[in-house]
């Protein structure tokens, strides 16, 4: 059964930016008959940050509501990378990397969508119906319903443009990516393509495409394009990142602690659309948290944003290693640990080289600037001289503490 509400559900929580005809989205989300669509990720890493998953989240909402999701992997399009918001050409990715990196990636998305079942989530890859087009037919066939002067007055394009380096190479991007909209079309019936907003431009391309190869064909396919709001930072930066470094998704690479504590550092202002892309808490229930106590609200998101990604028990375990550090109680056991050895502390450890070595400041120059704010502490003693040594004497009930800022912990233990 397919859940009629789910247009009214993306409006009210935020979720639906952009989109091609949005009285057609509606008609389609609201008839009681399951649609397909699909969203497209060039697989340029090994795995996903936080930031990466907007359309994940939302691809899960469809599903859920009873529509088929296609997850498109862009083995081709990687090969040439999108333009978008860059300033010079992507590093070209070879092959085998490509497709190592869509393996990676599957296992990650599991947490979003589920690939068994009734309705399972199909995982495509344009490289499978890019590899025996040639190129001389793909331009025939697509090349030619497309405008260059159309095409160099695109935002995707500016900041190339702007810079003086664009390639023929990119330009192409436009191209195979509206096509991955008809092939999914003529494969799978797929109508509708969600993407991020900064893909706008991507998106249109395809369902203009599509109205060109109806008049040039005869045909009558209705094709719908949809974009979701980014999740920036006050700065316009994309979300995903601390200072500290990215929320990943992987487990292996991030403990539950920095997890939690890196959604825990979110902005104020981006609070809200945390909430709800990644909950399903209503969103009226949302806005009184955040009007009456915006700390405790990002307490509420970093648990329910752990259990999410994670499970409930890395939660918990980072809710109580949070609550021991900030308020001084329970245990110490769950927060990130980082072992020296008892050598090394009868020679004395200079801070510098400890808080960089533990990963808990990027650099020394850092560790300097710190120092000279107060935000370098050690047991909670905030240390000045950026030439002070840590020794056995700073042990204290079996390790030592150390703090950059309010929010950033480590505990040295000695091995």
């Amino acid at each position: 059964m397919v859940d009629t509400k789910l247009f009214n559900t993306l409006k009210e929580r935020g979720l639906l930016y952009q989109c091609t005809d949005e009285e057609k989205l509606k008609q389609m989300l609201t008839s009681g008959v399951p649609i397909t669509l699909y969203e497209g990720t060039d697989p340029t890493a090994d795995s996903l940050h936080i930031g990466h998953c907007v359309p994940y989240c939302i691809l899960r909402r469809f599903q859920k509501a009873g529509h088929k999701v296609l997850l498109l992997m862009g083995g081709a399009t990687a090969c040439i990378g999108d333009p978008s918001g860059r300033s010079d050409i992507r590093k070209i990715m070879d092959k085998q990397t490509i497709q190592d990196n869509i393996d990676k990636i599957k296992e990650t998305l599991k947490v979003f969508l589920d690939f068994d079942g009734d309705n399972p989530a199909i995982i495509v890859n344009n490289a499978d119906w890019f590899k025996d087009y040639s190129y001389i037919d793909f331009m025939r066939e697509i090349g030619v319903h497309f405008n260059v002067n159309k095409m160099l007055s695109n935002e995707i394009y500016a900041n190339r443009i702007e810079e003086g380096g664009l390639t023929f190479f990119e330009m192409g991007y436009m191209l195979m990516q509206a096509y991955d909209f008809i092939h999914l079309n003529r494969e799978y019936g797929c109508t509708l393509q969600y993407g991020g907003g900064d893909q706008w431009g991507n998106v249109v391309a395809g369902v203009e495409l599509q109205r060109k190869l109806n008049f040039a064909n005869g045909t009558n396919i209705e094709l719908v394009g949809a974009t979701n709001p980014l999740l920036l930072t006050p700065e316009g930066k994309k979300m995903g990142k601390t200072e500290k470094g990215a929320i990943w998704i992987d487990k292996s690479r991030i403990s539950a602690y920095d997890f939690y504590q890196g959604v825990y550092q979110t902005p104020d202002a981006c609070v809200r659309m945390m909430f709800a892309l990644f909950t399903d808490i209503d969103m009226k229930e949302v806005d009184e948290m955040i009007a009456k106590d915006i700390v405790n609200a990002k307490k509420v998101l970093s648990f329910e944003i752990t259990k999410f990604i994670r499970g409930e028990e890395d939660a918990i375990i980072a809710q109580k290693a949070s609550e021991a550090l900030f308020n001084g109680e329970g245990s110490l056991e769950n927060v990130p640990t980082f072992e020296v050895l008892e050598s090394e502390l009868d020679a004395g450890i200079l801070v510098p080289d400890l808080f960089t070595a533990c990963g808990l400041v990027a650099s020394k120059s850092e560790v300097r600037r710190l120092c000279a704010q107060g935000g370098i502490l050690v047991n909670n003693e905030k240390i000045t001289d950026f030439n002070t040594k840590i020794t056995q004497n700073d042990i204290q009930n079996g390790h030592i503490m150390l703090k950059k800022g309010k929010k950033n912990f480590v505990k040295v233990v000695v091995k």
